[in-house]
């Protein structure tokens, strides 16, 4: 789904949003381990009715993670790294198209970076922006 966010709006989002970017590293974290062991079985030559059985854990284990990856983007929030816990969340900043960025341990979006910018490139909101009353869904000065 695509929607733009404001400010306001993301950080209405972020409670839900950090829940399922922290499954989502908890998820990658246990693929990760599972290949680990998978290639622990392969160098000690064990049976492949071992090799068989830890594979088809990984794949659950890739399948739920894509699942998650895909339930997190039909929000509308793109993950950027998985392994960093980075978002963002599209936005406009008076007629340019902009991404409002989170990383997990923040507490709110408070940056925002151009759509050929990266994480280097990110400014803070103006305290105008992040004080805005939620009703007011005016996307326009994220200065």
């Amino acid at each position: 789904m695509f929607k733009l966010y404001t400010p306001q709006s993301a950080n209405k989002t972020l409670p839900d949003v950090e829940k399922r970017i922290k499954q989502i590293i908890s998820q990658k974290d246990s693929v990760v381990s599972l290949q680990e062991e998978l290639q622990r079985i392969v160098d000690s030559d064990s049976p492949f009715s071992e090799f068989f059985r830890k594979k088809q854990e990984l794949n659950v284990a890739v399948t739920n993670l894509y699942k998650s990856i895909e339930q997190i983007e039909e929000l509308g929030v793109i993950i950027k790294s998985v392994d960093e816990g980075l978002l963002d969340f599209p936005s406009k900043r008076f007629d340019e198209e902009v991404w409002l960025c989170w990383k997990v341990g923040e507490s709110q979006v408070k940056f925002w970076h151009k759509k050929d910018e990266g994480f280097a490139g990110r400014k803070p909101l103006s305290p105008h922006a992040m004080s805005r009353v939620e009703a007011q869904d005016d996307l326009s000065d994220l200065r």
